[in-house]
């Protein structure tokens, strides 16, 4: 059984091997020992906090194996970006040339540089390590943070949003960067993400183009990419669209990968999901169900076959479940079914 928990110091070997397994182009884990060891200490810190409103606190959680110990992945949400250093993307929009003398009309699209998620809340850093892909497991990973959104509220922004990873080949190399390299910097794409990682942005608003851009002068390589995923993107991406996710026009400054995002009362796990008192029993008519306790500094999910009873409001869950999560019979869960 996978179970979600905080991240702890223990587990920094952990989190460098999903570093190095998750590849070029994964900004959130670069491998960088300084930067891991940063963000497992932040999120330590930030789990403490017990904030009561959404700041620059980062909540980083790992998938641990309850048989073997060993760590399949890991996943994080940011409460508020952009508040200590800045956040930034590219909005898609169309300007309009018109002459009536010329009898001309077109319509462009052009690429606007801009910090419009500041204050938003980022569901990031999702990596399942490969030999652990199958069964609920990804959607574990990713859903977990949907019922820790629903039992926090306070803790996070109304807007919710991810950043998709945008096409690249095996080297790194990203035909939308390909284009802004050529014209405004000097470096490679791979040194671009890492630095941004790693919290070095000062070059980005030092060399980014502050005038909007007009689409139809970007190279056809680097026009084709824009707002598309990488192709270990898609399952993620299909993944929130079922949520509820959609896009709004913004793309990553780098590979141009597309960014969704949802008001979170929206989010369909949000919705559906409801609170019950747990009762520890057999359950012959069990369905799948993510669940988890509301304990925010011990915060546990699992994903599992549960029985519920809706008359009496009450998750029938095993011992072993209930071990896992750190509950006892009469405490209360989050449930919402798979």
């Amino acid at each position: 059984m996978l179970v979600i928990r905080p991240i702890r110091e223990s587990d920094f070997d952990a989190l460098m091997l999903c570093a190095e397994e998750s590849g070029i182009g994964f900004t959130s884990l670069p491998v960088n020992e300084e930067l891991i060891r940063g963000r497992i200490d932040h999120s330590v810190e930030s789990f403490a906090r017990n904030a009561t409103s959404p700041g620059t606190e980062g909540y980083l959680m790992v998938a641990e194996d309850t048989e073997t110990g060993e760590i399949a992945g890991t996943t994080g949400i940011e409460a508020a970006i952009g508040l200590e250093n800045p956040f930034y993307s590219y909005h898609i929009s169309k300007v309009v040339h018109h002459s009536r003398r010329l009898n001309v009309h077109n319509v462009v699209e052009v690429l606007t540089f801009g910090n419009n998620y500041t204050g938003a809340t980022e569901i990031c850093t999702l990596f399942l390590r490969p030999e652990f892909r199958g069964g609920l497991n990804g959607r574990l990973l990713s859903k977990c943070r949907f019922l820790m959104l629903a039992q926090f509220p306070d803790k996070f922004s109304d807007i919710i949003f991810a950043e998709m990873r945008g096409v690249s080949d095996e080297d790194g190399n990203s035909p939308f960067w390909a284009w802004l390299k050529e014209h405004f910097f000097s470096i490679e794409f791979t040194l671009a993400d890492y630095l941004t990682g790693i919290g070095q942005k000062g070059f980005i608003a030092d060399l980014m183009p502050k005038l909007p851009i007009y689409v139809n002068l970007l190279s056809e390589e680097a026009r084709e990419v824009i707002g598309q995923v990488h192709e270990k993107t898609r399952p993620a991406l299909r993944l929130l669209e079922k949520e509820g996710f959609s896009r709004r026009g913004y793309v990553d400054i780098f590979d141009a990968g597309p960014t969704v995002e949802c008001m979170r009362q929206n989010i369909d796990s949000i919705r559906r999901s409801f609170t019950a008192r747990v009762k520890i029993a057999e359950h012959g008519s069990a369905q799948d169900y993510l669940i988890c306790n509301n304990d925010f500094q011990s915060f546990r999910a699992t994903a599992t076959k549960i029985g519920v009873d809706v008359e009496r409001n009450e998750a029938l869950i095993s011992q072993e479940v209930a071990d896992a999560l750190l509950v006892s019979e009469g405490d209360t869960v989050r449930v919402v079914a798979l």
